[in-house]
């Protein structure tokens, strides 16, 4: 198996007849997905999703992919494919039409939907096209077959490209599930119409390939649903993802046979459910979903919540349910339902809102306690029985974390996938596919790109890093009037602690170190104002470290006159 070195280097010139592969996100990693290919000095990007953010990246509402690789090539891509719906296939589209709004995208009728609804609130109109599977679409220099995978949203797509370097097979997000609710399976022919054809790269989700056997139906949560829906007394509240239609799709069946009344809260929720509806890939009992603020009209019996917030996010409606920053209130004897996996990262964040909501007294049901999740992604067992079928020339696992895209790599190998020929690459990691060969050749740049409110890329590790300083330990501001041309103090020094736990008054104990720094700076002929500061922040740091053992921003302003 080869892997990624920190030595390697720019990619050399793309051999002619090559195809070159490039991560940009997705590997090492649950989210961001997105992967670059490149033929004849054409490239067509296999989708471009979002991660979210975890505790040490406080302020950060989402994360990209680095698109500095392609930035200076945007004329030359053919088109993005999105695999799916998902955030993290989709959710970077926006940022990456932003700088060039006439790429076309492809994918299926409700993949397209939900961006083109996304886009709007960007005000882009995208150029699209929509496909489906056992479609064939030339997308400029790539052939592209779309084949039918069955996953936790609807319409989802695996993709095969031909060029004429080889055959590469992209599976997006995948499962099989035997007895899906849109009766949609995994089109197992397909692939292995492709494997007798010649799979030269296969690209496959890595995500539970850690997990032995096979993941249960999504319909198996159908039976735990209907009994927390036959004992809860009160309002049941139910968080999940904006885009998980089958799950809601079964939470709407349980609450039409309970006599339950269903509104949606939040704004996503709202949009990708209305879109769901709209092109009948969710069916809705008449009368059965309201406005949410209909239902302090109806008995707390009668009621069900759909919202977002089953990761823990803090701006999320469940995470301000439970820190009573919401408008819907919990109260005694809710029932609160958690219908989704744990991304790992996030369990912190989860935990500490279920704690929350039991504080005010509601029962919650989670994965933990009750079978309400089913994965999305293939589990070792059916990712073996995948390959067989399949049989690729190479492996690249993608989609996961590192322990994922190892043990993705070992079922390949389980399967006669020779070791030399899987790939286990990392973002930013280039692999060229040259002579039915798959093998590394370089490193572009493919770091995260921070989105803070309207800010993208301008909040740095160094600015993530000032705030987890502030956040910890607190600031201590000094403030110094000094003689321009002697440099010795004329004012102050003034001293302010913040969030340290450093009372002003205990700061007094620090001046005298001050006024000994400079003194000696003065006599040395040190008069410009940077290299006081300096001499400030290492004077009180040290004091606050001998003294407080904390390490708190110092923040020395030094004013001449």
């Amino acid at each position: 198996m080869s892997h990624p070195h920190p030595e390697l280097g720019a990619p050399p010139k793309l051999p002619k007849g090559g195809l070159r592969v490039t991560p940009l996100g997705g590997l090492g990693e649950i989210g961001r997905n997105m992967t670059v290919f490149e033929y004849g000095g054409r490239l067509l990007i296999v989708d471009c999703g979002v991660l979210f953010p975890e505790e040490e990246q406080p302020g950060i509402d989402l994360i990209l992919p680095d698109f500095t690789s392609i930035r200076d090539r945007l004329d030359d891509i053919d088109g993005i494919v999105l695999t799916h719906g998902h955030e993290d296939h989709i959710g970077g589209v926006p940022y990456l039409l932003r700088e060039k709004p006439d790429i076309p995208l492809i994918g299926s009728k409700l993949t397209l939907a939900l961006i083109e609804a996304k886009l709007q609130e960007h005000r882009i109109r995208p150029y699209t096209l929509e496909v489906q599977e056992g479609h064939t679409e030339r997308i400029g220099s790539f052939d592209c077959e779309f084949v039918a995978v069955n996953h936790s949203i609807p319409d989802a797509l695996a993709v095969a490209i031909r060029t004429p370097a080889g055959m590469v097979v992209h599976t997006g997000d995948f499962k099989m599930d035997q007895l899906p609710l849109d009766r949609r399976l995994t089109d197992l022919p397909a692939f292995a119409r492709l494997g007798e054809e010649g799979i030269d790269l296969l690209l496959s989700d890595s995500t539970n390939a850690e997990v032995p056997g096979f993941v249960p139906p999504e319909r198996d949560i159908s039976n735990v649903l209907r009994t927390v829906f036959a004992n809860a007394q009160k309002r049941i509240i139910v968080a999940s993802f904006a885009s998980h239609v089958h799950r809601i799709q079964q939470i709407l069946d349980a609450a039409h046979e309970y006599g339950r009344r269903v509104a949606f809260v939040g704004r996503s929720m709202v949009r990708n459910m209305g879109i769901a509806r709209e092109l009948g890939y969710l069916k809705v009992p008449a009368g059965l979903v309201v406005d949410v603020k209909t239902l302090d009209d109806l008995p707390d019996d009668e009621v069900v919540l759909v919202c977002t917030g089953s990761q823990g996010e803090p701006m999320a409606a469940l995470s301000r349910m439970a820190n009573r920053d919401h408008q819907i209130r919990i109260v005694q004897g809710d029932t609160v339902i958690l219908a989704s996996s744990l991304i790992p990262g996030n369990e912190n964040a989860v935990y500490r809102v279920i704690n929350g909501l039991t504080r005010w007294g509601a029962d919650v049901v989670h994965k933990g306690n009750a079978k309400v999740h089913v994965s999305g992604h293939a589990s070792a067992g059916e990712l073996l029985y995948f390959y067989n079928i399949c049989k690729p020339k190479n492996l690249m696992p993608v989609h996961g974390e590192w322990r994922h895209l190892r043990a993705n790599a070992e079922l390949g190998a389980l399967t006669g996938v020779p070791k030399e020929r899987i790939v286990i690459a990392e973002d930013g990691v280039v692999v060229d596919l040259v002579g039915g060969v798959a093998k590394i050749v370089g490193k572009v740049q493919a770091g995260y790109v921070y989105v803070d409110g309207l800010s993208v890329g301008d909040v740095t590790e160094t600015h993530l890093k000032d705030r987890r300083i502030l956040g910890d330990e607190g600031i201590i501001s000094v403030f110094v009037v000094v003689d321009s041309s002697t440099g010795k103090i004329v004012g102050g020094p003034d001293l302010h602690a913040r969030g340290s736990g450093i009372e002003d008054s205990a700061l007094s104990g620090v001046v005298p170190k001050i006024d000994e720094a400079l003194a000696k700076a003065a006599q040395d002929g040190v008069a410009e104002a940077h290299q006081l500061q300096q001499l400030i922040r290492r004077s009180v740091g040290k004091w606050v470290s001998d003294n407080y053992r904390r390490r708190p921003m110092i923040l020395p302003v030094v004013v001449e006159v």
